[in-house]
């Protein structure tokens, strides 16, 4: 079917109980949105089919007083954009009939081949009207939407699983029960469906998980909405200017599995407009190695230096590494963000240009949260400088590097750091930006732009929460905006960091490293006994252990592409170790740190062969949704990541010896790359019929090109 946008539809018809005026509608071939004749909201209908939602505009409280948005003489209030990534933005803009001082501004995006509708809402003002609530709760509800099903599903993205030392996706099932209870949960996607047609709402926040600013309520009518919770105002802000979050709605004649594929589509293409950031490149960074070499007594930063570093570019290009990323340490200070020539006496220069012989990008290691006590930064931002409840935080050493002290996000301080970094891409060409150690609470001064002496800590500290995702986004946004080029990576390694829809609308996640740590497991005694270094972490040597850990976080994929979860493998031999490393990288998270200059000739090639052909099919495999059997650590553990064109791999792991066979969910291409140990024949749908041997622990792969 060819898709094709209505950019703007005018039709008029006669509202029941209103006088004849224009109704508006936007659309692609997928859907039609059109205002309610109830002035109340808008429609979501499902091009050819019958079936349509009615989604109400949102409710404030307004001067001590709920007011529902009913809105009348809606009109475009500007023209139609067309963004970089193909989207149309249309904006709309109504009267409250029961408040002629108060105007509902509706922002929509629609992409032309996609289900999911983002939309947005503001409030503007023509006379002095503030938001306000009880004590200690947010009074919007966002809007609501009757349910097709006694059924909906609660999909979580920030739940911190102790386990894995990880945050993972997590789905629960919620039945007739907890309507009749009117029950709510925190999201942020919720899933209702019959099996015939499927819905999905979502929101664009982060936090970690049970730590919510938004929530899904259930009604006993079996209509869900979407409800404020904490920090989206301040008490008694002016409700002039109030802007929302993004919102995203989605229905489709299906399953849940087609509306989740349909879902990573939006996600992968839609969402943001920061395309390079959904590229499948793969990364090299030295923190692997900067580990290791302080294991053994060293510094962090004993091996930052422009030789090793020159001969792990070689090294890296040679196994097919694309972004040579610079971890912690290869500043002088934070906050000012310039080369330490000690570590680099020609302050990158050679380093830069060997990777601009080889095509390769460079990536550095921030802490946007703190500048050097002696930087230049800090001078310019004292008055930003983080404070909790009239305390400031003490200087602390990052990293084997001077003091430091915290500067708030959400202040002025945020434009600065944005200019620094587009300067960066300017002097020295940086093109991926890895951020670290951003815990989501930390801030509730008086005097940044999360609230005033008027409004109490516990506000102001919600309020930075609340804002603080918004604010890196406005960050990346900016830089983007200069260097289009540019890729965050947003490292939530560790708990307490926001993660959710909110951050993929700019960039990425840096999801999990080396997998648990002694003390998730009740160990601490016995590691700080044997590891007087103090090396916390469990999954370091070669063999199939870690990655049981590391492929947990794959799960993403069915909502989630997993080439937006960059996680890092080893190179080390023997070379069934190196085959599960690679088996699981290829899998979309596309990561390589540690000891590179210690893999062999052998090795490299090995390496260079699996990862060449990779790249001739890693578009593909990015785009299809994952297909597995099995669990991580069982016999077999199966991916399949076909796309429609029959392109893409499978890939399968397993700890017992033996014979496993496998049959392909898809027809699968006619050229192939298979690594010892596979056979396969293809039935007359084009499918694969796969048999593999396991003489050890291994893994065994499969690309269909």
């Amino acid at each position: 079917m060819k898709y094709s946008f209505s950019i703007l539809v005018l039709s008029f018809f006669l509202l029941q109980g209103y006088a004849q005026q224009p109704r508006i509608q936007v659309s692609n071939s997928r859907f039609n949105v059109s205002f309610r004749t109830d002035n109340r909201g808008f429609n979501y209908h499902i091009s050819g089919s019958e079936k349509s939602y009615n989604f109400s505009f949102p409710s404030f409280e307004i001067n001590g007083k709920q007011l529902p948005a009913v809105v009348k003489d809606i009109k475009a209030s500007a023209a139609v954009t067309v963004l970089s990534n193909g989207v149309s933005q249309y904006q709309f803009q109504g009267g409250f009939i029961n408040e002629p001082a108060l105007q509902l501004q509706i922002i929509f995006q629609v992409s032309p081949d996609n289900p999911v509708v983002r939309f947005q809402y503001a409030l503007k003002t023509t006379k002095p009207l503030l938001l306000t609530k009880e004590i200690g709760k947010d009074n919007i509800n966002y809007g609501s939407v009757a349910s097709i099903s006694s059924k909906i599903k609660e999909v979580r993205l920030s739940e911190f699983n102790e386990r894995f030392h990880a945050t993972n996706k997590t789905e629960y099932l919620l039945g007739e029960k907890y309507f009749e209870n009117e029950a709510s949960f925190m999201g942020p996607i919720a899933v209702s469906g019959n099996g015939n047609e499927s819905l999905l709402m979502a929101y664009e926040h982060g936090s970690q998980y049970p730590d919510r600013f938004f929530e899904f309520q259930l009604h006993r009518d079996k209509s869900i909405s979407i409800q404020a919770v904490k920090g989206n105002y301040l008490t008694n802000q002016s409700a002039d200017g109030f802007t929302s979050v993004w919102f995203e709605a989605a229905a489709i004649k299906g399953t849940e599995e087609s509306l989740a594929n349909s879902y990573r589509q939006f996600i992968l293409k839609y969402i943001t407009q920061n395309a390079a950031s959904r590229k499948p490149y793969i990364f090299y960074n030295t923190w692997g190695r900067q580990e290791r070499v302080q294991w053994t007594g060293e510094k962090y930063l004993a091996s930052m230096n422009l030789d090793q570093t020159l001969k792990e570019i070689d090294q890296a290009h040679a196994m097919g590494v694309e972004v040579y990323v610079l971890d912690a340490g290869w500043f002088i200070k934070t906050g000012d963000w310039e080369v330490n020539t000690s570590f680099f006496p020609d302050s990158l220069n050679q380093v830069i240009a060997k990777l601009k012989v080889y095509g390769m990008k460079l990536g550095l290691w921030f802490n946007p949260t703190v500048a050097a006590v002696s930087s230049n930064m800090y001078k310019q931002n004292q008055a930003n400088r983080m404070s909790h409840n009239g305390k400031q935080n003490e200087p602390s050493e990052i990293w084997e590097t001077e003091k430091s002290v915290g500067l708030c996000l959400v202040s002025s301080y945020w434009e600065k750091f944005a200019d620094k970094l587009i300067n960066l891409t300017k002097t020295l060409g940086v093109s991926y930006f890895k951020w670290d150690a951003i815990g989501q609470y930390g801030c509730n001064d008086a005097h940044h732009y999360h609230g005033a002496a008027a409004d109490s800590m516990e506000e102001r500290t919600q309020r930075y929460a609340f804002l603080q995702p918004l604010y890196m986004t406005k960050i990346i946004d900016k830089v983007c905006k200069a260097a289009p080029q540019s890729i965050f990576d947003f490292d939530i390694t560790e708990d307490g960091r926001c993660v959710g829809l909110q951050f993929l609308s700019a960039g990425k996640y840096f999801i999990i490293n080396n997998g648990p740590y002694y003390h998730n497991y009740d160990l601490a005694p016995l590691w700080k006994s044997v590891l007087p270094n103090g090396n916390a972490n469990i999954f370091v040597q070669p063999g199939p252990a870690r990655g049981w850990f590391v492929r947990s976080v794959l799960n993403y994929d069915k909502w989630i592409p997993s080439v937006l979860f960059l996680t890092h493998y080893q190179p080390d031999e023997p070379r069934n170790s190196q085959l599960i490393n690679l088996a699981s990288l290829i899998l979309g998270q596309n990561g390589v740190w540690g000891e590179i200059l210690k893999t062999s000739d052998e090795g490299v090639r090995f390496f260079d062969t699996v990862l060449s052909n990779y790249k001739l099919v890693r578009e593909d495999i990015t785009k299809a949704q994952m297909i597995y059997t099995g669990e991580p650590g069982g016999s077999p553990e199966i991916y399949e990541k076909i796309n429609t064109n029959g392109k893409g791999c499978v890939v399968i792991f397993a700890n017992a010896k033996g014979t496993y066979k496998y049959i392909t969910e898809n027809r699968v291409a006619t050229s192939y790359w298979n690594n010892d140990g596979v056979k396969f024949t293809t039935d007359k749908k084009g499918r694969a019929n796969i048999t593999v041997k396991f003489d050890e622990p291994s893994a065994k792969i499969i690309f269909f090109k």
